[in-house]
């Protein structure tokens, strides 16, 4: 039987932050959360500083050199392991526009790793993001690579994932988008829409029939106009729609980031939308088949378009806290129990609580990540 034991200064439950506290897990579920005893407090007998859920990365390609499209198993270990020293506890393997036997490719390894298993962040899946989409807003997706929407394929993709496939984002302006939709939500997966010229009307119909919401919210689409409230508008707009949100000061300025903490505090999830320059020096890369440079951390292509990002989930936490003024606690949880929500798996992960993972992160004061632990095991640092 393997036994955890944390104590924290303070810890992040789905109760609210509560001092001086341990959680116990047993063969990694939480088994109890009590305070520390008085001996301990007064000596600073303390674990860590700052305990939360693990981070869940919805959206991300790469980090660390290696890519989802690379399609093997060691490219989606060391992205695991990458993930994890960023505090990252789960994530989804996300594709980009490519050939057909390139996709194939990636959505049949994920699915092989997934039930291999991985030595860091847990795999829950893939992200479908292309080849759906439209060129006007297309950003580092290859036009050329662009497919029309077909239930049957998108049948055989969810067949060669063995129902690892969860997300699948398009453009709903695509012809037979309405039936896509419908179609792939009756078969468990989830829809994002994105990359695309849609307008309010168009999107709201898509969000209507039952899409979650935006691909990288005010990237790849048409924003607020006070007359034409654009796909932007209709996602701020709407009751359930979940905003994904890149909170990296680039792609999004912090002023505008304020806005959608305002407009959907309970429906944004922070994603990393990382390509595999992640944590690697500036220079040259691939996103897919589209050469990009990484400057200063920030990735273009060739035309100056952002290309993905570099971003980690713990710094995008730090960014809305400091930039854009967001408590700690909400902006945590727009990276841990809203994309847990939206992905179905909150009934163990998202959150601190009795019977859940003990899936965690350790903060520093300054939110800086310095060990993370998934389902019970330290794997990072290991």
């Amino acid at each position: 039987m393997a036994e955890l034991l944390i104590r924290a200064k303070r810890m992040l439950t789905d109760l609210g932050w509560v001092e001086n506290s341990i959680v116990t897990a047993i063969n990694g579920v939480i088994t109890a959360i009590k305070a520390c005893d008085e001996e301990a407090i007064s000596n600073n007998q303390f674990d860590v500083d700052l305990l939360v859920p693990a981070f869940i990365d919805t959206h991300v390609h790469g980090g660390a050199g290696v890519d989802v499209m690379d399609g093997h198993h060691d490219a989606l270990n060391t992205l695991s392991t990458y993930l994890a020293s960023q505090g990252v506890g789960a994530f989804l393997a996300t594709t980009v526009t490519a050939p057909f036997e390139d996709i194939e490719a990636a959505l049949k390894q994920v699915s092989n790793s997934y039930f291999q298993g991985v030595d860091g962040a847990e795999l829950l899946g893939s992200y479908l993001e292309g080849p759906y989409f439209t060129p006007e807003n297309k950003g580092a997706h290859s036009e050329s690579l662009f497919r029309e929407l077909d239930v049957s394929e998108l049948c055989h993709w969810i067949d060669i994932s063995n129902n690892t496939l969860k997300v699948v984002a398009l453009a709903p302006e695509k012809k037979g988008a309405i039936t896509a939709i419908q179609y792939l939500k009756s078969r468990g997966v989830n829809v994002m829409l994105g990359h695309s010229a849609a307008d309010y009307e168009m999107t709201s119909s898509a969000l209507e029939a039952g899409a979650d919401g935006l691909v990288h919210c005010f990237n790849g689409m048409k924003g607020v106009h006070h007359r034409e409230p654009g796909a932007v508008g209709a996602g701020l707009s709407h009751d359930s729609a979940v905003l994904e949100l890149i909170a990296d000061g680039h792609h999004v300025h912090p002023a505008v980031m304020k806005v959608c903490c305002r407009c959907a505090p309970n429906r944004l999830v922070l994603i990393s939308d990382a390509m595999r320059a992640a944590g690697m020096p500036d220079g040259p890369y691939l996103l897919g088949e589209v050469p990009v440079t990484m400057k200063n951390g920030i990735v273009r292509t060739e035309n100056g378009g952002l290309a993905g990002s570099t971003l980690s989930l713990s710094q995008a936490v730090r960014t809305l806290v400091n930039e854009v003024g967001e408590s700690l606690e909400n902006a945590i949880n727009m990276a841990t129990i809203t994309p847990a929500k939206l992905l179905g798996v909150s009934d163990r992960l998202g959150s601190i609580a009795l019977g859940k993972s003990a899936s965690f992160v350790s903060l520093t004061e300054s939110l800086d990540v310095s060990a993370t632990w998934v389902n019970g095991k330290q794997v990072w640092p290991n």
